[in-house]
């Protein structure tokens, strides 16, 4: 086979495990969100959003958004007939406070993801949400966060052990702000940073072992830096991609997707430029500095009805691929990310979808692709060597287990490559496959449509990766050989010579 796929053996940088986190919001009336994911009847999760959970596998759930800004954690613990509903000030209706700290927490214990919460950053600087219309103060300060450090962290907490938790939470990750830089009646980047430093004194007095996240979006990662820098761990910044924003007469919007597929799916393929711009922003801002970065919000957010139901097609699972390989080839810097909400009922932008009143929740194609990768990568990037122009690599090793992820962005043909590692030999290998004509559309259903199908892989190493497929390919290495100098005596292993790379 004339066309080869060749990686590296050799790691490079360590990969973040938490590439798939997931964003969970209270929605409102816009989507029923985590109201809808909560039996009320039963006072508990619903099992068919636990069931989908556990196959989306996050390695991490963020609670926050806009909502922490108006947020106030003591309403949401505490005997429920106690807990005092909230007005969902930036989406609407109600909030029932009926999930709180020890819910979320609870939910991603069965799960198996670690929590992230984004505290109340005295709303952050935005006067309509600090105290609305109703009077009732809704921004909170330092001394709040500490607090709510203080009840999930400390050993014998006296309130969170009257509330049915003896042993401390644990929770160690944090973030400071949410978009504070997006509204302009809001702090400016310089009070942001001098206020990061006083939450951030009040969280670590309360636990010193805290990893803080501060925002360092629109401009501001350095300026965060130079003031706040000795005070916390990561840089947060989101990215809400829509292609409309910088082609007017894209198809993806509304329903202009459906009138030319082969359209759609030239603007899909391209969509991830959007994504990998904005990371080479941040990377180029933090030129010379060593910070990590953390993309804690990020999906597509197409016009529509719904956040356009382009997104319930498998071409949009295809692009999602596409940006979660910019995630990792930016994993050197970049270590938490998403590209999707948990879960709701109505926007396309959710990786759950809810049916309501009844049916079972389902995986969405972004869900698909991010739980596939999730299952099948490891934990150091290797670099990809050579590829067809036609598919999108990136690859990653565990001892002696090679994983690659391989987008075909052709929409009706096949490609056919054999696989090589150099500097090592393949021993085996298996292949999980999602494959579907793009403008295949997932519902409640048909969700089992885009479930991955398992392969062996040739001994010879080639295989042919369908047209708008993604495949996650696990190869296992051949122990090494000892090498011989002329005298017969050891020295080293046999492998495969490098390239011309000069490795």
């Amino acid at each position: 086979m004339s066309t080869v796929i060749r990686v590296h053996a050799r790691p490079t940088f360590s990969l973040s495990p938490y590439l798939y986190m997931q964003f969970m919001e209270p929605l409102g009336a816009t989507d029923g969100s985590l109201e809808a994911a909560w039996d009320h009847q039963r006072q508990d999760w619903r099992p068919d959003v636990v069931e989908a959970a556990r196959c989306l596998a996050p390695t991490l759930m963020r609670f926050g958004g806009c909502v922490s800004s108006y947020y106030r954690w003591r309403e949401g613990v505490g005997p429920r007939q106690r807990r005092r509903p909230m007005r969902n000030l930036l989406w609407g209706g109600m909030e029932s406070n009926q999930i709180g700290t020890h819910e979320i927490v609870d939910f991603c214990r069965r799960v198996g993801a670690e929590p992230l919460f984004c505290v109340n950053f005295e709303s952050d600087g935005r006067r309509p949400w600090a105290r609305p219309a109703d009077g009732r103060l809704r921004a909170a300060g330092p001394a709040e966060a500490a607090a709510w450090v203080a009840y999930c962290n400390q050993p014998g907490h006296a309130a969170r052990i009257a509330h049915g938790a003896a042993a401390p939470l644990g929770l160690k990750l944090w973030q400071i702000g949410n978009e504070t830089s997006y509204d302009r009646d809001g702090y400016d980047c310089d009070t942001a940073a001098r206020r990061t430093v006083a939450f951030a004194r009040a969280m670590r007095a309360a636990d010193p072992e805290l990893t803080l996240i501060a925002w360092g979006d629109s401009g501001w990662a350095r300026r965060m830096l130079e003031i706040a820098g000795a005070h916390i761990d990561m840089l947060a910044f989101h990215h809400m991609f829509n292609p409309a924003w910088v082609t007017p007469e894209t198809p993806l919007r509304d329903t202009a997707w459906r009138r030319d597929p082969e359209d759609t799916w030239r603007h899909l393929m391209d969509a991830w430029r959007q994504q990998d711009g904005k990371i080479r922003a941040m990377r180029a801002e933090l030129a010379g500095l060593s910070v990590p970065l953390a993309l804690t919000e990020s999906h597509f957010a197409l016009p529509g009805r719904s956040r356009c139901e382009v997104l319930s097609t498998w071409a949009a699972g295809v692009a999602n691929a596409r940006i979660l390989n910019v995630h990792e080839r930016h994993g050197d810097v970049l270590k938490i990310a998403t590209l999707a909400d948990f879960c709701g009922t109505t926007w396309q932008v959710n990786a759950v979808m809810i049916p309501m009143p009844h049916g079972r929740a389902f995986l969405m194609p972004v869900a698909r692709v991010m739980a596939l990768y999730r299952a099948h990568t490891g934990e150091r990037a290797l670099r990809v060597l050579a590829q067809p122009p036609d598919l999108d690599i990136t690859a990653s090793r565990t001892g002696d287990r090679v994983f690659l992820h391989v987008v075909n962005t052709r929409r009706t043909a096949s490609v056919a490559a054999g696989l090589r590692v150099t500097g090592a030999a393949i021993q085996s290998g298996r292949v999980w496959e999602i494959a579907a004509p793009p403008e295949t559309e997932i519902m409640a259903h048909n969700a089992e449509l885009l479930a991955p199908v398992e392969k062996p892989l040739p001994v010879e190493g080639d295989w042919v990766f369908p047209p708008a497929s993604v495949s996650a390919v696990e190869l296992r290495l051949a122990p090494a050989a000892p090498r011989r100098d002329p005298g017969g005596t050891p020295r080293g292993t046999a492998a495969e010579p490098d390239g011309e790379d000069g490795c």
